[in-house]
């Protein structure tokens, strides 16, 4: 023949294969006589819908076991905000705190969520373009969506919603699923993304100047800025200064003024949203890590928030909610905290002094 021996035209083939293919990468020669699955190439994105599933797998098993589930909404935003204004700011958003993270990958967005009634129209459903789905789906796709990543191998799991009406609702889905799912994995919510993107965006704001009557809590200035750093596309500038536009409730936008909105401004507030929200991952995963030998979990009646702290339902969580307490400047841990919690009335005394006891085991 060609002078290509007997032996090798299976190597040559595979080889001319590999040169022509993009992306195809041939098994090891064990791997092919034992059929063991091969590592690919290391995958940079870190959306998930980017990968295919033998780079999630491995990526996986390379210690990426955070998930980050990215929840929007399809909304009406004023005249001059796109309605899929939650939807591309969060998914920007949480690919940005997965790189922080390091570990980390971002499922899909949650394109469609709670937006009030259609019978008769109700809040953000008065508007055109605006879609919305009842609570019950709405929680059934989420617990469906954090399953499906659980089964896969992710271990820890954080909802982010860039949305304030189900802030409320995915808190308690997390309760739950913590409580269904520990040890093995546990479920994340923190509130400081959310919070972040106005209590700390709107200081910002404030010691530069700006009024609070233009922050707004819907389609103002915090909200147009942010748009605009995440993608100009995402807001109608023709309009914030165009005669006869009205921003005012009657037209979607809510106790604020956009006009003065910037790219710029917004980039102060999408890194202190990114900034908080990393803290926020890395200290509940440390926290519930050091936290894992307190046992058994017992659940307690939803409690009120502590000095600015989110209080949880376990015993756990009240363990990384005392820990941060500690870490606030001027505030004695036990006895304050203590406090606090003898004047919130439980149904059940002994859930209380089950509870106190929890506080003081990991406050001293």
């Amino acid at each position: 023949m060609s002078g290509i021996p007997a032996s090798r035209p299976i190597a040559v083939a595979l080889a001319a294969l590999t040169l022509s293919v993009p992306g195809f990468f041939p098994l090891s020669a064990a791997a092919a006589c034992t059929g063991a699955a091969a590592p690919v190439a290391a995958a940079r994105s870190v959306y998930l819908e980017d990968l295919t599933w033998m780079e999630l797998r491995d990526a996986v098993r390379a210690g990426k076991t955070t998930a980050i589930i990215p929840i929007g909404g399809t909304e009406q935003s004023g005249p001059a905000i796109v309605l899929g204004k939650h939807n591309a700011r969060v998914r920007w958003l949480s690919g940005r705190i997965a790189q922080e993270l390091g570990d980390a990958l971002v499922a899909p967005v949650v394109a469609y969520v709670p937006e009030g009634t259609t019978e008769p129209p109700t809040s953000h459903m008065r508007f055109p373009g605006t879609l919305t789905v009842p609570p019950a789906v709405f929680d059934a796709t989420l617990t469906s969506i954090a399953d499906s990543l659980r089964i896969h191998g992710f271990r820890t799991i954080v909802f982010l919603g860039d949305h304030g009406g189900y802030q409320k609702d995915v808190a308690h889905l997390v309760r739950r699923l913590n409580r269904k799912w520990a040890p093995g994995t546990r479920v994340l919510a923190p509130p400081e993304y959310f919070r972040a993107s106005f209590e700390g965006f709107g200081q910002i704001l404030r010691e530069r100047g700006y009024r609070a009557e233009e922050l707004g809590t819907h389609a103002g200035l915090l909200d147009t800025s942010l748009s605009l750093a995440v993608d100009p596309a995402l807001v109608r500038t023709d309009l914030l200064h165009k005669k006869g536009v009205r921003f005012d409730a009657a037209h979607g936008v809510y106790h604020g003024d956009p006009r003065r909105a910037s790219a710029a401004l917004g980039r102060l507030g999408l890194d202190e949203i990114v900034r908080e929200s990393v803290a926020a991952i890395r200290a509940q995963r440390a926290c519930r890590a050091r936290s894992a030998s307190v046992s058994p979990r017992m659940a307690f009646t939803p409690l009120p928030q502590i000095a600015g702290v989110r209080v949880f339902e376990d015993e756990v969580d009240q363990g990384c909610s005392a820990q941060r307490l500690r870490q606030r400047p001027g505030l004695r841990l036990v006895q304050p905290h203590q406090r606090r919690f003898d004047r919130h009335r439980f149904p059940h005394p002994q859930r209380q002094r089950l509870l106190l006891g929890a506080d003081r085991r990991i406050a001293t």
